[in-house]
């Protein structure tokens, strides 16, 4: 099944990197990288409701709709067990987010709204994922009931290493019936944490396992770029969130400061990448970027 009309032919915004926002940017201490617990603490929620404000309002600028996606990039098993939560504890803090991100999207002076159910990787971002597509369905299948228990519209999961990962999570979107985009990371040449390029992984997805759209995530546009080899699979890329750094993963995983970037590099250099990629429409930032990363790349006004 391939689901095309949810998100039609329009532009969409989404968010920027809001872990390293709100580390950085407004001195958090989130640990294990999690956003989600912000959920279940009054303060962290009112916190996360003025974070997609933000962007509710670059969307209103720029005339797009609006794609909530919900704060659970580490909402899954293993690391909600480090944090303290059960089985129990994340489904509910999972549909707590999509029903957050409703009341976010309803709130929005934009006419179309759609709200993403966020799946991150099972290990490390930055890392080669080791799991066969059989045992990454098992893995996510939880976090995904979650989300279609709660309504979401559809599935995202970004930052994913490698293609056994992505299959397994639209493996696990089918059998709880949730169109799904698979976002992927690749390192400075362009290529995965595994060395496999984008051209191969979509060709082995859209072979074991179509996806409704796929993407690339945590990543400069620069490094993006020499993954594009003029192939068709390119017109298969639908959302980009990229990093305000042209730094390495390992070297932006030894910063303890924040590398905002070169807010003109990353704009060029993303409109590169647009005019080779033109079915990229989901935009909005990802590791080091913020509410003026993604404003820029709308070229609307920062709304802070």
């Amino acid at each position: 099944m391939r689901t095309n009309n949810l998100l039609g032919n329009g532009a969409w915004v989404s968010d920027g990197g809001l872990e390293t926002d709100l580390i950085f940017n407004q001195g958090l201490d989130l640990p294990e990288f999690a956003s989600f617990p912000l959920l279940d603490d009054e303060d962290g929620l009112a916190l996360l409701t003025r974070y997609y404000c933000e962007y509710a309002a670059i969307a209103s600028a720029a005339g797009a709709g609006l794609l909530v996606e919900t704060p659970t990039w580490r909402a899954s098993r293993d690391w909600g067990a480090a944090l303290g939560y059960d089985e129990a504890a994340l489904a509910r803090v999972n549909e707590t987010a999509v029903e957050f991100a409703r009341r976010t999207a309803a709130a929005a002076d934009v006419e179309l709204t759609r709200v993403s159910g966020v799946i991150g990787p099972r290990g490390d971002g930055y890392l080669a994922g080791q799991d066969a597509p059989d045992e990454a369905a098992t893995f996510h299948a939880a976090q995904v009931a979650s989300f279609a228990r709660a309504g979401v519209d559809l599935v995202h999961a970004m930052t994913m290493t490698s293609a056994a990962e992505g299959i397994g999570i639209v493996r696990a979107a089918r059998d709880s019936g949730l169109p799904v985009a698979i976002s992927f990371t690749v390192e400075t040449d362009g290529t995965l944490p595994d060395g496999t390029t984008l051209a191969r992984t979509l060709d082995r997805l859209e072979t074991e396992a179509p996806a409704d759209w796929y993407g690339v995530n945590c990543a400069h546009p620069a490094h993006v770029l020499p993954a594009l080899d003029g192939g068709a699979w390119q017109d298969r890329l639908t959302f980009f969130r990229p990093n305000a750094s042209t730094m390495s993963h390992v070297e932006l995983d030894e910063m303890e400061i924040l590398d905002p970037g070169d807010l003109d590099l990353l704009t060029e250099t993303a409109g590169t990448l647009r005019a080779k990629a033109p079915g990229l429409r989901v935009v909005g930032g990802c590791c080091g970027t913020d509410s003026r990363h993604v404003a820029a790349l709308w070229g609307v006004a920062a709304p802070r």
